[in-house]
């Protein structure tokens, strides 16, 4: 029978570590062309937005999709995952806290493959859910000294900064500002919704890494073309994805000033198949839309664990 997983089963399963692994390996089975994704569909209506995602890991015989809608009361996420061999549901999962992991996830994968091995400043633009993952995402990976973390809401910055100082055992402090998140970082992160870039090209030491999460759609941009003009390689997660929702790409290919075969898939990067990071001084770039297939390995490996635990709740249909 089909099992579901809802909020609490999710948090009481999933690990970083865990999600780090299973978004490793989607990336690495879609460069191998043992994976399938579909970029992101939308319907949109004035007041409701739907969104899909869709993908295959044959080899984790998982088939399945991402729905989620966004309204002014919220975002709802789930995720459905069927057999690939014999069509079945398999598991169907409420998919807030996991989308927030694996979008930390892929930063923390690009992170792993990017920032230079002795990276241990983090700057990190946002102090909202997103920004949890991507600071615990990217601890994972290298052992950092210190978080500078800037956001408007000053209130809210500061007890985002204890929170996560706390959890972590890590010294994540306010920024002063844009420039003070930078200045000084050997890795940054950026996970809002803003619609203009966030810092100036000039405030980046030289060996910088750079994820940027937030950007996924025409209207939303983070990094700006004079921080993509000193970004080599510039990383996505999937070429398709990002020709088609990539907010801080898309003016640049646009005007001709970024050509799609600048353009690095993580999964090639992982595999080897292209250099990450060259030289130290390099400043590397890592685009995050997000894939189904991110979402799916996941989910196969939370079914897994659900069943062995007796977590979950078998569903009367699906079958």
């Amino acid at each position: 029978m089909a099992l579901f997983l809802n909020e609490d089963d999710v948090r009481q399963l999933l690990t970083m570590p865990l999600t780090i692994e299973a978004v490793e390996e989607s990336h690495k089975e879609l460069s191998l062309a043992r994976a399938i994704d579909i970029p992101r569909q939308r319907t949109r209506l004035p007041q409701t937005a739907l969104h899909i995602l869709q993908g295959a890991l044959p080899g984790r015989d998982a088939i399945g999709y991402k729905a989620y809608t966004s309204n002014r009361s919220g975002i709802r996420f789930l995720v459905h995952v069927f057999s690939a061999a014999s069509g079945v549901l398999r598991v169907v999962l409420e998919a807030d806290y996991l989308g927030m992991m694996r979008t930390g996830a892929a930063s923390g994968v690009a992170t792993r493959w990017l920032a230079r091995p002795d990276a241990e400043v983090l700057g990190v633009f946002g102090a909202g859910w997103q920004a949890e993952g991507n600071i615990e995402a990217v601890a994972a990976v290298r052992k950092l000294r210190k978080v500078k973390v800037f956001a408007r809401n000053a209130e809210r910055l500061a007890a985002f900064c204890t929170k996560i100082s706390d959890r972590l055992e890590i010294d994540v402090v306010p920024a002063s500002s844009p420039e003070d998140t930078v200045r000084g970082s050997d890795i940054v992160s950026t996970i809002t919704t803003a619609s203009s870039p966030l810092f100036d090209a000039a405030w980046l030491s030289p060996g910088t890494h750079i994820n940027a999460a937030g950007s996924n759609s025409l209207i939303r941009r983070e990094v700006g073309e004079d921080v993509l003009k000193v970004s080599h390689p510039i990383v996505v997660d999937s070429v398709e994805t990002a020709l088609k929702e990539a907010g801080d790409l898309l003016p640049a290919l646009e005007k001709g000033r970024l050509s799609e075969r600048q353009l690095v898939e993580l999964g090639d990067v992982i595999l080897g198949r292209h250099p990450g990071r060259s030289k130290p001084e390099d400043i590397t770039l890592f685009e995050s839309q997000g894939m189904a297939i991110q979402d799916v390995s996941v989910a196969v490996r939370l079914e897994a664990l659900a069943r062995e635990q007796g977590l979950g709740v078998e569903l009367p249909y699906g079958g």
